[in-house]
């Protein structure tokens, strides 16, 4: 995908992203939702489809960066291989949640099921606790060095908010639609919303 087709999609990564991610967690805090059946199959296939619009949001990041010298690309690259890579293992959570609901008969088998998954070694930190995290640590990263120097693309608030976003969804999943309108705000100057400017920002 060349450069213009990439500055195309940006826009509607920037807000599909966040709006499929906030309706996930609109659709979690409904009755039954949480427990195998329309709701939980709609609901995480809504967030997949928001997960993987993160992945041309990551693309706009490291294609926004101006890093200086052989040392400064490689640090650039490792920071979006790394965000790359937990967004790859929550996509992969997500399709084993997509699964358990899909086959669970009930509550209980949906347990089981999850159980069956999750005892298999690596699993758990592969796609459940640590691999996850990555996509947050290299995203945070990539919006910090975008949001300082002189050659800056975003404000020094981008990063903050989607630190407060991060933060609020660790505390309480419930909060997973108020994060994600500040992940929105967050990225919009990514996409030239609010006026930001292509390159560089005063």
């Amino acid at each position: 995908m060349d450069s213009t087709k990439r500055d195309r999609l940006t826009p509607y990564a920037v807000v599909g992203g966040p709006a499929l991610m906030a309706l996930y967690g609109g659709i979690r805090l409904l009755a039954g939702s949480r427990d195998p059946g329309p709701g939980w199959l709609v609901g995480h296939s809504l967030m997949l489809a928001g997960l993987l619009l993160f992945g041309p949001v990551l693309t706009a990041l490291h294609g926004r960066l101006s890093p200086r010298g052989a040392a400064g690309r490689i640090a650039a690259g490792t920071l979006t291989g790394v965000a790359f890579a937990g967004l790859a293992a929550s996509v992969v959570q997500i399709g084993i949640d997509l699964y358990v609901g899909a086959v669970a008969v009930d509550k209980a088998d949906q347990h089981r099921l999850f159980d069956r998954v999750q005892s298999h070694p690596g699993v758990l930190p592969a796609f459940y606790s640590v691999g996850p995290l990555l996509f947050y640590v290299g995203l945070l990263a990539l919006l910090t060095a975008a949001s300082v120097g002189p050659a800056r693309v975003l404000r020094w608030w981008s990063p903050v908010l989607v630190l407060c976003g991060v933060a609020m969804t660790a505390a309480d999943l419930a909060l997973i639609p108020p994060a994600a309108v500040l992940f929105l705000v967050a990225l919009a100057p990514l996409a030239g919303f609010g006026g930001a400017r292509r390159s560089a920002v005063a």
